[in-house]
């Protein structure tokens, strides 16, 4: 029997919303999880496969279980991951709806049109 472990996700998102600001805030997290070359090797695998043992995504990405496991971790707490349990393993996915503000925030600058600064030296 599968349990879905998405209390991390729910845990982060509510610590956002006591915060005052959830946005930045969320956005931040989101941006700081995918700052790591690791995870996002982690979550390249994981869209290949669409899902993913712990175990088989250290193999792909070559590190050590223990340093994996921590990866995933933080990825986990962001939401931007979440884990089965099948027994005796943990199966993990993404779950893409968690990038749609970070998504927005970047195609707003995308958006926005560059500074025409003055040439310097003439």
């Amino acid at each position: 029997m599968s349990v879905k472990l998405a209390t991390a996700r729910q845990s982060s998102s509510k610590k956002t919303r006591q915060r005052g600001s959830p946005l930045p805030q969320q956005l931040a997290v989101l941006a700081k999880a995918l700052g790591h070359p690791a995870r996002i090797q982690v979550i390249e695998t994981l869209l290949s496969r669409h899902s993913c043992i712990g175990c088989d995504i250290a193999d792909e990405i070559g590190l050590a279980a223990s340093t994996t496991s921590e990866h995933l971790r933080i990825l986990k707490e962001a939401g931007l991951i979440i884990g089965e349990i099948e027994r005796p393993r943990v199966c993990y996915s993404i779950d893409p709806t968690v990038v749609r503000p970070l998504i927005e925030f970047l195609r707003k600058i995308e958006a926005t049109t560059p500074p025409r600064f003055p040439e310097q030296g003439k």
